[in-house]
């Protein structure tokens, strides 16, 4: 575990733990309050990420960003980091190894942030941080309790574009998240 926010960027930068350090052109550690209450995770930057290295810009981001304008959270007040840190190759979800090679960094982030409450965006968010057992469909919406944090999962914002059905529910759970 890393001591300090400079510790976890080194380690971060120079990491080559695993194959998502190939071809990649930023790492994509976290964004906003590093000492925020609330905190989101998704599963890994996509190629706007890679570009800019910095989480949830591309379409779905903007989307994220809609919603959050909409029930009253502004970005920079909250911490924003995903399961992975390097870009997977056409977006594909993070393997298990891959998740694994940077399950340090991201404990680490939730120690140093120490939010009362997580969003776990997306399948790939919660099978990670509450375990494979877990499917979004059935978990979202639902309160779950893992070291003393809250967290809440939710739809990614990408599967709102895919499927503008969820985001009623998208909707509704950010309300609940910042609201309960």
């Amino acid at each position: 575990m890393y001591q300090n926010w400079e510790e976890l960027e080194e380690a971060c930068k120079n990491c080559n733990k695993c194959r998502l350090c190939q071809g990649r052109k930023s790492v994509v550690i976290g964004t906003g309050n590093k000492e925020a209450k609330l905190m989101f995770i998704g599963e890994g930057p996509g190629a706007d990420e890679d570009i800019q290295g910095i989480p949830f810009v591309g379409k779905a981001g903007q989307l994220m960003n809609k919603a959050f304008t909409g029930v009253g959270i502004e970005r920079e007040d909250v911490y924003i980091a995903n399961i992975v840190k390097c870009r997977p190759p056409q977006n594909r979800n993070p393997e298990k190894d891959e998740a694994e090679a940077c399950k340090e960094y991201l404990e680490t982030q939730i120690k140093l942030v120490n939010p009362e409450k997580i969003c776990l965006m997306g399948s790939v968010a919660l099978k990670n941080i509450l375990g494979e057992q877990y499917g979004i469909t059935a978990s979202r919406g639902k309160w779950f309790e893992k070291d003393g944090i809250k967290m809440l999962p939710t739809f990614h914002p990408a599967a709102l574009l895919r499927d503008e059905s969820k985001k009623i529910n998208f909707w509704q759970d950010l309300k609940k998240f910042i609201n309960e």
